[in-house]
């Protein structure tokens, strides 16, 4: 599907070709060398080109020789940049993005129409939030609804006018946009701010390639860039590297406002990125509280406790007892396999000599790289590195169980207590038992301390796994969880989730004191504290919540952790916004492993409330109805009363957008050993091809009239004129109330 779009927008831009600008008009945009670098890396727009003959300036006609045929697919014509703005709120360890834009059809004939295909890359672990277009008399904007409406249910399973290109970037069509208009977007979504080295880093897509820049349009290009930090601990927070020249707004504890406006002769050409540190010397944290807001369903009081690990690089950490379990099924053959090899090796390279370790490959069968744990020296890591090298060969099926218990089992006979036992599962695949190994998980003993319970850490590749049993396994493992949706980023993720689980500094972490009449944490099950990442702990309760908050732990120097935390009204931050994804994600976890219809209601209440897409809810781009005039009086229409109906509906048109969920594995694919890629939703097609599809090809059977009739959009005058009395014939001998019952397609 990547390769298709760039295809699409190389042949875009060549097509492009054909505009004129007028005399002393700027050069004709240079083509890339590479299909890679037409992928978007900013907020973009494109004009969706069917027709070649259309492509003109819509102020001044060229004139230039008809061009014979259709584009199949479409050609992508970056349409021009004439302004753009972004907002940037950061809070804790979550940044909101604001994209406001204005963009121009400059490539369209004036008398014509073509559709416009909004692309959206977004930062590390994005989540779109919400889409509004304004196009001057014609305006849309994102809802979300429920997959169970009776209304809606057939076309929500059959959602595909959105689709993700790649893991973060997602593609909406937008309908009928006039050439030579003028209209603007907004996008929001939300992503994570990374945490590394007691510095917090931001990196959104910002990168404006040269042909979205003006092209015989004198008006100065104005950008801006406002942000704000709110780091919820009232310490100083300072700015340590920014890709653009941001100017200081406001300093206070705990916050910063920053911004950057400028007059540019091109748009900017790299990403916005920004580090920043809040000046910690030693573990510091807090309590936020916060009344639900007024339509909340969930009518219990919010709170979030945070605990930073400062930037002490002294501060030991717990010695690590690490069993890697890695997928080596047929699925995992080529680069998957690869990448999770090399990333396996490096993170051998981190253990120290102290450590031990063990590697476990399974796909039907597990292979032990030793029958117990062994110490990290030089020549067992070079014995290690032989054996994967020998072993990891992509071949036969996926059962995660057995090599789990054989896991388990290494640990029994521990007794270290200065150490912190890692269980790092890598798959690709789903199995059929998930929720008994959940319940497995869930039943290990404890030894009585549970600083020696094994921590289960999780990465889950591709979307044929199913990542909420992978999320709920770690969380009763008290571990990580990760997911690669690209294969690209294996590496990547797995060495950071490595680096995070690897690196704990406080352990057995617990709450006293709270004195609440009932409390629901997220998660039930507290993780330890890392050097490489913030803790957070949240929830919903009822009571009244006490002044201060104790938090108890054990120290790698097996020496007592206790803090007591201070509780403040928060007035400035959402908590609710910024605790929304993580709730729905460990209760979209507990509403699979329980199979409760409870749970999932919930989960789509949450959902539709802070209009963020689950896996029970479906993203709908709607029509604005204001100020559109009522649809003229019809024949057909009069006639009969249902076709009536159909049209109102439409009125107010929905476009389903899918690919917002991630699903609960594919058992099949992972059966058939399939290759963990990105389920990319084919983009939907065009009403020329659904009506050939749908209604041609069944022509002898049932003769849909109405398809008939929007297909003639794409035939000359003459046809048209034919077809319109043929249908005109049809209604007469009421044929046309007989499409209506039986042409399934979406002509109506």
């Amino acid at each position: 599907m990547a390769n298709q779009f760039s295809s699409s927008v190389d042949f875009g831009l060549r097509l492009s070709r054909r505009i004129y600008y007028g005399q002393g008009s700027a050069p004709v945009p240079a083509m890339s060398r590479s299909p890679e670098e037409y992928l978007p890396t900013a907020p973009m727009c494109y004009a969706v080109i069917s027709d070649p003959d259309t492509v003109d300036n819509p102020d001044i006609r060229s004139y230039q020789p008809y061009v014979h045929g259709k584009c199949d697919p479409p050609a992508l014509i970056p349409l021009q940049l004439l302004g753009v703005t972004m907002e940037v709120d950061c809070s804790l360890d979550t940044a909101f993005v604001t994209v406001n834009a204005r963009w121009r059809v400059h490539c369209v004939l004036g008398s014509s129409t073509c559709d416009c295909r909004l692309a959206i890359p977004m930062g590390e672990q994005g989540s779109l939030l919400g889409v509004e277009v304004d196009n001057f008399g014609r305006s849309y904007h994102t809802e979300l609804i429920s997959r169970n409406d009776e209304n809606d249910k057939e076309k929500v399973a059959k959602a595909k006018d959105g689709y993700f290109l790649k893991s973060q970037i997602y593609i909406i069509d937008i309908p009928q946009f006039s050439g030579g208009s003028i209209f603007s977007i907004k996008i929001k979504w939300s992503q994570e701010i990374l945490f590394n080295e007691g510095q917090f880093s931001l990196n959104i897509p910002f990168s404006f390639p040269s042909y979205v820049n003006p092209i015989g349009i004198k008006s100065p290009k104005k950008e801006r860039i406002l942000l704000k930090v709110n780091s919820g601990a009232a310490r100083e927070v300072s700015c340590n590297t920014s890709s653009h020249p941001l100017k200081v707004l406001m300093r206070q504890a705990g916050k910063l406002s920053l911004s950057y406006e400028a007059e540019v002769q091109a748009w900017s050409s790299i990403d916005f990125s920004l580090s920043y540190i809040v000046s910690l010397t030693d573990i510091v944290g807090g309590v936020l509280l916060q009344s639900p807001f007024l339509r909340d369903f969930d009518e219990r009081e919010i709170f979030c406790l945070y605990l930073y690990p400062g930037k002490s690089q002294d501060r030991k950490v717990f010695r690590k007892n690490v069993v890697f379990i890695v997928d080596i099924s047929g699925s995992m053959k080529g680069s998957p396999l690869e990448s999770t090899k090399n990333a396996l090796i490096a993170s051998l390279s981190h253990l120290n000599a102290q450590d031990t370790f063990n590697i476990i490959a399974f796909n039907g069968e597990f292979y032990s790289f030793s029958g117990l744990m062994e110490p990290a020296t030089v020549e067992k890591l070079l014995s290690a590195t032989k054996w994967v090298e020998a072993t990891f060969i992509a071949n036969g099926g996926t059962n995660i169980l057995n090599p789990l218990t054989q896991a388990m089992k290494l640990f029994q006979n521990s007794t270290a207590s200065d150490s912190i036992p890692l269980i790092f599962l890598v798959t690709d695949g789903t199995v059929e038992n998930e929720r008994q190994i959940c319940n497995f998980v869930k039943s290990c003993p404890t030894n009585g301390q549970p600083v020696r319970t094994p921590r289960l850490c999780t990465l889950g590749i591709g979307l044929y796994c199913n990542h909420y049993f992978l999320q709920m396994l770690a969380q009763l493992g008290r571990g990580h969880y990760d997911a690669a949706y690209d294969l690209d980023s294996i590496s990547f993720r797995m060495q950071r989730l490595f680096r995070t689980a690897s690196s704990v500094i406080v352990s057995d972490i617990t709450l006293g004191g709270l004195g609440l009449d009932s409390v629901e944490l997220f998660p039930p099950y507290i993780p330890d504290l890392s050097l490489e990442s913030p803790l957070m702990i949240s929830g919903r309760c009822n009571g009244t919540f006490p002044e201060s908050v104790k938090v108890t732990g054990t120290l790698a120097d097996m020496t007592k952790f206790e803090v007591d935390l201070e509780v403040q009204r928060e007035k400035d931050i959402q908590l609710t916004n910024i605790l929304a994804k993580r709730h729905m994600d460990l209760v979209t976890s507990q509403a699979w492993l329980l199979e409760s219809a409870e749970l999932v209601e919930k989960v789509s209440k949450m959902s539709i409330q802070h209009k963020l897409p689950s896996e029970y809810t479906c993203m709908v781009l709607v029509e604005n109805s204001d100020g559109k005039k009522a649809p003229e009086p019809m024949l057909i229409k009069r006639a009969y009363s249902k076709l009536s109906r159909q049209r109102l509906e439409r009125d107010s048109q929905k476009l389903f957008l899918g690919g917002m969920s991630l699903g609960f594995g594919d058992l099949k694919a992972t059966a058939n050993n399939v290759s963990p890629a990105i389920k990319e939703a084919k983009p939907s097609e065009g009403l020329l091809e659904k009506a050939t599809s749908t209604c041609c090809g069944r022509f002898a059977d049932n003769c849909c009239g109405m398809c008939l009739l929007q297909t003639c959009r794409f035939a000359n005058d003459q046809c048209t004129i034919v077809c319109t009395q043929l249908c005109a014939a049809l209604a007469c001998f009421e044929l046309i109330n007989c499409c209506i019952e039986l042409c399934d397609c979406d002509c109506l």
